[in-house]
This record gives structure tokens, C-alpha cells and sequence, in this order.
């Protein structure tokens, strides 16, 4: 049975017999013998194996070139080289699938932007094997964090008449042909119909049912933005709590945040070591910094002014009453807090409807998590539970309460307190390894003009 790389690597003490399977990523050859290492994807390192000229399988060693699929059996043994404690010697050796010379990846450096022509290959390279372990073991640590909690995993809805941002960037589903806007009532579900942007308002039904939920899935956005931080397809995390006020959805964000860099610097020190050596030099410092300091807390109004006597001369202006961009969230978390922030209660007419109305009338109990690198990471609210403030809210962010009903129902039929957050999957990947580019951290991109693969 074929025994991971992972698991040879980690091996206590040789063994006689062992079977080996995976890519080749170099060969060296010798008089009599060559070495090959061999990489299954089931880590960062790799594993050599020393094969002789007369080794079974191997006569003609000409097609075992980088690229090739092969498998090894033979005996793990200590290695004489430096930086590693096993290698195989091989007993045995059988090609699977040969690679030709065109195999795009030989060892040598590549750009991001070449390997992103290849989507279908970039998993083989160092780089995109530790971001996708990374993804794999992060995702797992999002449903250990809720369920842990006894929070309910709610699968929501990919296809929705809702826009929860309302923004109007969505994407519409139709089955039409011609003039999609003619007659919406004969189109496949009766009305228009998008790709969705959020499954916040679903997950409110359910936590208005069954207390603390979360949802993780696909989200999608039609917003036109070619930047290293937007794509048309990507993963939200949503949790939502019954009986929750702003500062507990502040106290379970940044609980979050912590926990997720713990576990990348507990679980993923390999890949994180590259990283750190090969992307971003200060990650490992980052991400301890976040685990080990507290939050700051800090109203809107407030971060405001702080950045306009800041005398940085920012690229965007900063404003009172406009989003804060990323700039701005990095200079409070890097250069005048020296710590992760949390700003809360943001002007109501730059946040969506749903946001829970203050007493001041001009603010809502918004609030968005920053950390050092990346600026915003989280953002939430708690959520309007009262059904005349929410009409009004709807009216004055002119949407029509028809097509928010059931939405409207949950205030009419015991309506309490809750609050939740979004938190883009992608954004937290490029928070914890330092990787730069939304592109690549995820599979296969999907933005503005580029739907391959």
C-alpha cells in the first residue's frame, strides 16, 4: 500500500519495505545511479530516492523527467545528505504518466502571472501546494470553531431574489432568451432571480430559530473591479447569534481572528515557514502579533479623526461620513495602535438596511475588524429587530419591503436582539500567508473578463 511523503518523513525508524508514489520535481543523475525527488502533494518537502542504473523498471531512464508520474517501492533508509533524515532506495521503479519537454513547470522561478495561465498545473508548484493545504486545513478550522460552539452549520441559498447589500451588483440567473426584462414573471422561478451576494438574511431565519448558526459558501458579485482584493467568486463565513448585542459580535470576531492565527502558526508551520521565507518576511511576527495582543475598540467618528491628525499623506482623502479604505485601516492598526482594531457605530447611510438604527439616529451598530497587513477582515452588525425602524430603514435606503416580507415576518413573530458578521474566506487566506493577490488563494480565479479552466 503506497505510503504518503508526509508520513515517510515523519517515520521513527527505518522500514525495509516501503511504496512511494508522486510527481517527479527534479532528477540528478551519477555514474550507476540517479536521484529523484519525488513529491506527493501530502506536504511541502519532498522525499529522494536513489535509484541504480540496473533497478527494475528503470532501464530506459529517459521519460523519469520532472513532471512525470511515478511509483517507488524499495526500503526507507537514513539519509546521508544534509536537511533530511530518510530517503528510498529503490528496489523497484514504474512510470505511471510520462511529462514531455513542454511540461511548463521545470525548476526555475515563475511569475504569479504566468502561473495563473496554468490554474490546472500552479497546485504542483511549492508556492500554491502550501496555499491550498493552507485553504484546506483553515476551512476545517472554521467549522471546529463554531462547532465547537455549538453553533449550526446552515447551508444558504446560491440562487436568491434578495440583495442583501443592496448594491445592484449581482448577478442575474435567468432562462429567458431575448429581452430578459420583458415579462420576469414567466422566467424559470417566477420572478428576477440572481447569483448571490451574501447568506446573511437566510441565516437570520435560522437563528432566529435555532440561536448561534454560521453559513460558509459560495458568494458571487458582479462589481466590475480588477484589484488584487475583489473577485466575482468567493467563500463567506456568516455566523449569526440570537440574543446578541453589538459588543458580543465584537467579542466573537475578534475571538475568531485570533483563533484562526493560532491555528495556521500551531497547524500549518511548514507551509507558514515558507511563506515566511519566500512571500512575506514578517508573517510569523504579524500573526503572533494579532494572538497576542488584545483589540482596540474605537467609534467611527473617532478612527476619523485620529487619521486626519494623523498628517499622513494618504492616496484617498479621508472624509467623515465615507467608507475607510485600506490605508486608513492599516495606519490604525500598524502605526497609531500598534494593535488589531475594531471600529464600530459607522454613519447609517453608508451601511445597508439592516443595520441596527442608534439612538443617535445618524449611526448604525456596525462594526468591521482590522488587522495589521490587510486592514478589514471582518465586518458585522447587530441586526434592526424592530419592524417600524426597519420599514423606515428599507424606505430610507429606498428598497421596496414587498420584496422583504419573510425578512420583515421575523420582526412581526417574536423578534429579538441578534447580530452576526461577514468575513471573506479569501481575505483571511491572504491575511494568514502573506500571499498578496485574492487570485491566489483561490483555485481558479473568477474575475472581471476571466472565467477559465
Amino acid at each position: 500500500m503506497r505510503t504518503l511523503v508526509k508520513h515517510a518523513l515523519a517515520a521513527a525508524e527505518p522500514h525495509n519495505a516501503i511504496a512511494i508514489a508522486g510527481w517527479i520535481r527534479t532528477r540528478r543523475d551519477a555514474k550507476g545511479f540517479s536521484f529523484l525527488e519525488i513529491n506527493d502533494g501530502s506536504c511541502f518537502a519532498s522525499i529522494q530516492c536513489v535509484v541504480d542504473a540496473g533497478t527494475p523498471g528503470f532501464a530506459d531512464p529517459h521519460p523519469f523527467t520532472t513532471g512525470a508520474s511515478v511509483e517507488v517501492e524499495g526500503a526507507l533508509v537514513p539519509s546521508p545528505a544534509a536537511g533530511q533524515q530518510w530517503e528510498v532506495k529503490a528496489a523497484s521503479v514504474r512510470l505511471i504518466g510520462a511529462a514531455d519537454a513542454s511540461y511548463p513547470l521545470q525548476k526555475k522561478g515563475h511569475t504569479l502571472e504566468f502561473l495563473r495561465t496554468i490554474a490546472h498545473l500552479r497546485p504542483r508548484s511549492n508556492l500554491f501546494g502550501a496555499v491550498f493545504r493552507t485553504r484546506s486545513r483553515l476551512a476545517f478550522a472554521v467549522h471546529e470553531f463554531f462547532q465547537s460552539r455549538d453553533f449550526v452549520y446552515v447551508h444558504a441559498p446560491i440562487i436568491t431574489a434578495s440583495d442583501c447589500e443592496g448594491a445592484g451588483e449581482m448577478f442575474r440567473v435567468t432562462a429567458l432568451k431575448g429581452n430578459i426584462d420583458e415579462k420576469p414573471e414567466t422566467d424559470f422561478f417566477g420572478k428576477r432571480a440572481y447569483l448571490t451576494v451574501s447568506g446573511q438574511l437566510e441565516g437570520e431565519t435560522f437563528a432566529c430559530a435555532l440561536s448561534n448558526i454560521y453559513t460558509f459558501g459560495p458568494t458571487f458579485r458582479a462589481e466590475n473591479s480588477n484589484t488584487a482584493r475583489h473577485a466575482a467568486e468567493f467563500w463567506m463565513i456568516e455566523p449569526e447569534m440570537a440574543f446578541c448585542d453589538l459588543p458580543g459580535d465584537m467579542n466573537l470576531g475578534e475571538e475568531f481572528i485570533k483563533a484562526m492565527a493560532r491555528y495556521a502558526l500551531e497547524h500549518c508551520a511548514e507551509d507558514l515557514a515558507f511563506f515566511a521565507k519566500f512571500v512575506d518576511k514578517g508573517l510569523l511576527e504579524r500573526l503572533k502579533f494579532v494572538v497576542e495582543r488584545p483589540f482596540q475598540r474605537v467609534p467611527y467618528a473617532e478612527a476619523v479623526a485620529i487619521l486626519k491628525r494623523s498628517g499622513q499623506a494618504f492616496e484617498f482623502p479621508v472624509d467623515d461620513g465615507a467608507n475607510l479604505q485600506a490605508e486608513h485601516e492599516r495606519y490604525l492598526t500598524e502605526e497609531h495602535f500598534k494593535s488589531p482594531v475594531t471600529v464600530f457605530n459607522y454613519p447609517r447611510a453608508i451601511k445597508p438596511f439592516y443595520m441596527r438604527l442608534n439612538d443617535d439616529g445618524q449611526t448604525v451598530t456596525a462594526m468591521d475588524v482590522l488587522v495589521p497587513g490587510i486592514g478589514e477582515v471582518i465586518g458585522g452588525a447587530q441586526r434592526e429587530e424592530r419592524l417600524d425602524v426597519l420599514l423606515a430603514q428599507m424606505e430610507y435606503h429606498r428598497l421596496r419591503p414587498e420584496d422583504y416580507w419573510w425578512y420583515a415576518d421575523l420582526r412581526r413573530y417574536g423578534s429579538v436582539p441578534h447580530a452576526g458578521f461577514g468575513l471573506g474566506f479569501e481575505r483571511l487566506l491572504m491575511f494568514l500567508t502573506g500571499v498578496a493577490n485574492i487570485r491566489d488563494v483561490i483555485p481558479f480565479a473568477r474575475t472581471p473578463g476571466n472565467a477559465e479552466f
